[in-house]
């Protein structure tokens, strides 16, 4: 299946003459992906179901009773993958257009690259150009390259989309060269650079990873909850017990209520057990969580769940006071965050990325932290190597000119890779750019993060992850009665998971090294702000205390998309021994 756009949803409207906003048009593109289906299906469900109620408006509330009674009743099709464009039939015209694509990857030899008379190769190779649109023009790069016209006059430029917080006149402005100090808080982060063993992972290693991570999160719910012990799973028994385990689905399919598996650790016996959540009051589940439920199983064959246990968040950071002193900020701190991808879909040009340097040299944030992709594999010229240049460059061109773009701002920059990220290692957890050529000033100013990680700016704590944890997790959630909607409950998962990817499997686009991620996706402490980019709408809301932001993407197909802010005021961390959360204001705005 293509994938949907905005425009391809309001041209569908448009057809059956229904009236909507870009309120409703956002809504259903995450219905679209979330259910795996087209732009012309899901009017067409939204007409008969609006027609059988009597013409029913477009409205949100509408939308959450129609995924409620229809879209969330649809089976799955047989043979449908995780994903959406993971699984395609490739005939053998199509395998050899892989064949430009593979050799301008880094495990292969370097293709030469294309060039026309037009736009020859340049012998001196890429100069290091003061001015942003000069690096980045796009005859550079693709001998097809023209501005994206429905960028050029997309609406609503600066718009706030999404706001969160209160400041007291809050001006969003940086103050420029701010000596605000960025780190990343795990230590030995460059054992990520280090051999990965993935395709070589043995079933048996992989196994001691998720049932250590089944018995950690267990001990924490038995501690905190005072229970005695867990109970095998499988125990035929007529009382009431309690047992620890892994959600799983009994399938290849979508997760549902009839279909969930739990599978003990290897303590209660490894067996994997139906249950029956008849009498659950409420519930979210998704494979991968780990649950303590309370329950009974008389036959041995089927557990009937009365009772689970939410999951339980790691504290947050706290300094000693000697650290609070010497990181003490007396002004706000602006923090602006945009993920890739960086041009719109129908054309290699980074006019998007033009236009986000504009705005960081007039707002002058504390500190941008930008997510990948930078050169996109989805984008279909770099699929068809439709460049004139290697990926290499290509990349080596947008960091160039962000770097000398912002250097009058005096920006802190934070760059995190995306396995989409065609010139980069796609396998997670992902390890940081490796950018060898910044001058030792600009080395100073500019930190290379891995994928996910937890950075420390001043004393407020942040997880990162470029991974689209949220459609991933979305699209395989399931819940009743929570009173909750779909973005909070994800959130809370990875929070009292413990970790920036707990689904498992993982999507099929996610390459895990499950050695690597129990080193390094797993959270040590719960962050003050937890930035999550997604391809589902934006969001910024508190969650159990801690600020999670999906900024969006800079684009969404051939249109500008949103990219975040965050004000943070300095209040002191500690206060009389005890830890003060930090006070946050953030918007979503349009590009």
């Amino acid at each position: 299946m293509a994938s949907v756009t905005a425009e391809d949803i309001k041209c569908e409207l448009d057809t059956f003459n229904i009236a909507f906003n870009n309120d409703t048009v956002d809504k259903m593109l995450e219905q679209c992906l979330c259910h795996r289906l087209g732009g012309e299906e899901i009017v067409c469900e939204w007409f008969a179901f609006s027609s059988s109620r009597e013409q029913l408006p477009l409205t949100l509330e509408n939308l959450d009773q129609f995924e409620h009674e229809i879209l969330n009743k649809k089976k799955k099709p047989k043979g449908s993958s995780k994903g959406i464009q993971f699984n395609k039939t490739r005939d053998i015209n199509s395998i050899q257009e892989l064949y430009p694509y593979r050799s301008n990857h880094h495990w292969g030899s370097q293709k030469r690259a294309l060039t026309t008379p037009e736009h020859p190769q340049s012998k001196r190779g890429v100069a290091r150009l003061a001015s942003p649109s000069l690096l980045l023009s796009p005859a550079s790069f693709s001998s097809s390259a023209t501005p994206s016209q429905k960028y050029g006059m997309r609406s609503g430029r600066g718009e706030v989309v999404s706001s969160f917080g209160a400041v007291q006149g809050p001006r969003w402005t940086g103050k420029g060269w701010s000596a605000v100090r960025v780190e990343l808080l795990e230590e030995g982060e460059n054992s990520l650079i280090s051999s990965y063993k993935y395709m070589f992972q043995r079933l048996r290693d992989v196994r001691d990873v998720l049932t250590e991570k089944i018995e950690e999160l267990g001990e924490e719910l038995r501690s905190h909850f005072n229970i005695e012990e867990f109970s095998p799973v499988s125990l035929p028994v007529q009382d009431s017990i309690t047992v620890l385990g892994q959600v799983c689905c009994d399938s290849n399919g979508k997760l549902n209520a009839q279909s969930v598996l739990l599978e003990a650790g290897q303590e209660q016996g490894g067996r994997l057990v139906p249950v029956n959540l008849s009498e659950l009051k409420e519930f979210s589940l998704f494979p991968g969580q780990v649950v303590v439920m309370e329950g009974m199983n008389p036959s041995g064959e089927k557990f009937v769940a009365t009772k689970l246990y939410e999951g339980i968040p790691l504290p947050f950071y706290c300094p000693s006071e000697a650290k609070q002193e010497m990181d003490e900020v007396s002004e706000p701190v602006m923090v602006m965050m945009a993920c890739g991808p960086y041009t719109p879909s129908e054309s290699l040009t980074y006019d998007p990325l033009i236009d986000l340097i504009t705005i960081i040299n007039k707002d002058r944030p504390d500190v941008c932290i930008l997510f990948g992709p930078f050169v996109d594999s989805k984008h279909e010229q770099i699929e068809k190597n439709q460049v004139t240049e290697t990926f290499e460059n290509i990349f080596k061109r947008c960091v160039d000119s962000i770097v000398e773009g912002t250097k009058g701002s005096g920006c802190r920059l934070v760059f995190v890779p995306s396995q989409r990220d065609v010139h980069h290692h796609y396998i997670y957890p992902q390890p940081p750019f490796s950018l060898t050529n910044l001058s030792k000033d600009d080395s100073a100013r500019v930190t290379l993060a891995p994928d996910p990680c937890t950075l420390l700016i001043g004393n407020v704590t942040f997880g990162l992850t470029s991974t689209d944890i949220v459609f991933h997790m979305g699209a395989e959630e399931i819940s009743s009665g929570t009173g909750t909607e779909r973005f909070s409950r994800i959130m809370k998962h990875m929070l009292t998971q413990r970790s920036y990817y707990p689904l498992h499997p993982p999507a099929e686009e996610v390459n895990m090294d499950y050695d690597k991620f129990q080193q390094f996706s797993q959270m040590n402490l719960t962050p003050d702000i937890l930035i999550v980019p997604s391809e589902l709408r934006y969001f910024i809301k508190d969650v159990i205390g801690c600020v999670c932001v999906n900024p969006g993407r800079l684009t969404k197909g051939q249109v500008g998309g949103t990219y975040g802010r965050l004000l943070i005021q300095p209040n002191p961390v500690l206060v009389e021994g005890k830890r003060v959360s930090p006070c946050i204001a953030g918007q979503v705005v349009k590009i």
